[in-house]
C-alpha cells in the first residue's frame, strides 16, 4: 500500500510539473486545446495495470479544426525564412532540456521503459533539435548545366504542406520529433496522432511546444489530436489535405496506411517490423559481442523495433557464446521501471504477455529449446515476462515473424555465405549486426551481396541507432527514411527551374518557326 501511494505521489508531482490536468483535452491547434470532444481514454501504468490519467477523445468537428488550423499555419510558417523556423526548434530543444527528467519520467510510467530508458528517448529530441536547427541552413539544391545557351538549371525545395505524424507506443517522444522538428524546419506544419498507450506523454509534448510557440506568436504549426483509428486515423489517411502520412508501427498497418494514402496520390512515410539479426563469427571479439546481443534483445523490454530478434553464430562458437549469455540474462533484474538497477520492465499490456507465451510455445513445437526464461511474471505484475533465449534448429517460419517481446531466436551456421543467406531470409529489413575482427567478412557483410537491411553495422549491436544517421529499412520495414542524412527531402517537394536570360528560345529537337 505505501509503496502504490509513493508512485501516486509521484506520478501527481509529474502531472503537475507537466501541466496535465484529468481528464485533459484531447485535440489542440497549438497552442489552443479544444476543450470538449468525445469519449474518455484511460492511460494505463503497464508497471501495475492500473489507470493513471485520461484524455478526451477527438470528435469529427475537432479533427476538421485541427485540419483548418495547421493548413491556415502553413501558409504563414512556410513563409517564414528556413533559419528563423530554426530558431523555435532551437528553443524547443532548450524547453526539452529543462523537463528531461519529469518527461523522461513519464514515459516510463506510462510505456514501462526502465528510467534510464524514458530520459535517454528524451535525449534523443534534444539531438534532433540540434541536427533540425543546423539543418535549417543546409535545405541545399543543385545547380545543373543546361545543354540549352544562355540558360540556367537548378533544382529548389519548397515545403510540402500539413503533414500528419501517426507514433507507436515503443517511443513515444522520439520518434514524433525525429519527424515534427526536420518537417517543421523544412516550412510544414504538423497534425500528431499518438499511440493510444502514450496518452499523457503526448500531452505534455504538446503542452511544452505551446509554450515555445506562444513565445514565437505561432499558432497551428504543432498539432496533437487524440482519437478513435475511425474518427481520427482513417481521415488522416484520406484527408487530400494532407500530402504526406508519416506512420510508424506495425507491418499490418503500415500496409493499410500505404494502400489507402496512394489512392489519392498522396504520400507515405512508414517504418514499420523489424526481425534485426547479430551475426557472431568466429573471429568475433565475444566481450562486445555478449554486451550488444544482451542489450539488443533485452532493452524496452524487447519492444524495440531495433530489437536483436535472431542470433546467427557460428557453429565451432555456439557452446561458449551462449553458456555466456544465459548466465548474463540471469543477471537481468526485471521489474518496476521506476526503480534503481532494474533493466528490463514490463511489456505494454496483457495481450502483448499473452502473444509472446504463444510465440514460447510455438517455438518449442518446432524443435526449439528454451535455455532461459520463456515465463511470464505475474508475481511482479500483470505485463512481466522472462527475457527468453530459444536455440532453434532451422530459420521456421515462426522465427521470420517479428514477434514484439524479448524472445532471441539462436541459429547456428558453418560457412559465412550460409549465415548471410540466414539474415537476409526474413521479410523484414531494418537493422543488421555482425561481430567480427576480419577484415573480408565485414567486408562482405557490407556490401551488396550482405546485409540487405537499412542500417548494417559492425562490432556494435542492432539497437542505439544515431540522429545523423538516416534510419528505416527495406523490405517490409517499408523503406522510409526519418532523421539524418537527406530525410529531410520527404517532408518537401522539389522543383526543377530552368532560367532563359538570352535573347533567343532554343525549341525541343531542334524546332524553328519562322
Amino acid at each position: 500500500m505505501l509503496v502504490e501511494q509513493s508512485r501516486e505521489r509521484r506520478l501527481q508531482t509529474l502531472l503537475e510539473r507537466l501541466e496535465i490536468r484529468i481528464p485533459h483535452a484531447g485535440a489542440c491547434a497549438g497552442p489552443r486545446w479544444l476543450e470538449h470532444g468525445g469519449e474518455s481514454l484511460p492511460s494505463l501504468d503497464p508497471t501495475t495495470g492500473n489507470m493513471i490519467g485520461e484524455v478526451i477523445a477527438a470528435d469529427h468537428a475537432a479533427f476538421e479544426w485541427i485540419v483548418e488550423q495547421a493548413q491556415t499555419a502553413f501558409l504563414r510558417w512556410r513563409m517564414k525564412p528556413a533559419p528563423r523556423r530554426g530558431w523555435l526548434i532551437r528553443d524547443l530543444g532548450t524547453a526539452l532540456r529543462e523537463l528531461q527528467e519529469p518527461l523522461g519520467e513519464l514515459i516510463s510510467f506510462e510505456v514501462g521503459k526502465i528510467l534510464a530508458e524514458g530520459v535517454g528517448e528524451v535525449q534523443e529530441m534534444i539531438d534532433v533539435c540540434d541536427f533540425a536547427v543546423g539543418l535549417s541552413r543546409q535545405l541545399y539544391g543543385l545547380t545543373m548545366a543546361s545543354e540549352r545557351p544562355g540558360h540556367r538549371m537548378y533544382e529548389q525545395w519548397h515545403p510540402l504542406g500539413p503533414i500528419a505524424v501517426i507514433t507507436a507506443f515503443n517511443f513515444p517522444a522520439a520518434v514524433w520529433s525525429w519527424n515534427a522538428a526536420v518537417a517543421a524546419v523544412c516550412g510544414d506544419t504538423m497534425i500528431w496522432k499518438p499511440s493510444r498507450q502514450a496518452l499523457l506523454t503526448a500531452v505534455a509534448i504538446q503542452n511544452i511546444v505551446n509554450r515555445v510557440c506562444r513565445d514565437h506568436g505561432e499558432e497551428g504549426v504543432f498539432n496533437l489530436i487524440i482519437g478513435s483509428r475511425d474518427v481520427v486515423g482513417e481521415a488522416l489517411l484520406r484527408d487530400r489535405r494532407i500530402p504526406l502520412v508519416s506512420f510508424t508501427g506495425s507491418v499490418r498497418v503500415g500496409r493499410h496506411t500505404s494502400e489507402v494514402v496512394a489512392r489519392r496520390l498522396g504520400r507515405s512515410l512508414l517504418e514499420l517490423g523489424g526481425n534485426n539479426a547479430v551475426i557472431v563469427t568466429e573471429h568475433a571479439n565475444l566481450d562486445l559481442a555478449v554486451r550488444a546481443v544482451l542489450f539488443g534483445a533485452v532493452g524496452t523490454a524487447g519492444q524495440r523495433c531495433t530489437t536483436t530478434r535472431r542470433l546467427i553464430v557460428q557453429r565451432s562458437i555456439a557452446p561458449t557464446l551462449l553458456s555466456r549469455l544465459v548466465e548474463a540474462y540471469r543477471q537481468v533484474r526485471v521489474g518496476d521501471p521506476l526503480e534503481e538497477g532494474t533493466l528490463m520492465g514490463p511489456l505494454i499490456n496483457p495481450h502483448a504477455v499473452t502473444t509472446m507465451m504463444e510465440a514460447v510455445r510455438s517455438a518449442v513445437e518446432q524443435g526449439g529449446e528454451i535455455l532461459v526464461g520463456g515465463k511470464a511474471r505475474p508475481d511482479l505484475g500483470p505485463n512481466f515476462v522472462e527475457p527468453t533465449i530459444i536455440k532453434m534448429p532451422v530459420q521456421t517460419p515462426l522465427v521470420c515473424e517479428e514477434t514484439f517481446a524479448p524472445i532471441l531466436y539462436v541459429l547456428e551456421y558453418e560457412t559465412l555465405e550460409e549465415a548471410v543467406s540466414l539474415h537476409n531470409g526474413v521479410p523484414q529489413g531494418l537493422s543488421s549486426s555482425i561481430f567480427t575482427t576480419h577484415l573480408q567478412e565485414a567486408e562482405r557483410f557490407l556490401s551488396a551481396e550482405g546485409s540487405d537491411c537499412g542500417i548494417a553495422n559492425v562490432n556494435l549491436g542492432t539497437s542505439g541507432a544515431e540522429i545523423g544517421g538516416a534510419f528505416g529499412g527495406e523490405k517490409e520495414t517499408g523503406g522510409g527514411r526519418e532523421s539524418g542524412s537527406d530525410a529531410w527531402r520527404a517532408y518537401m517537394r522539389r522543383q526543377t527551374v530552368t532560367i532563359n536570360w538570352s535573347d533567343d528560345l532554343p525549341l525541343a529537337q531542334g524546332i524553328r518557326f519562322e
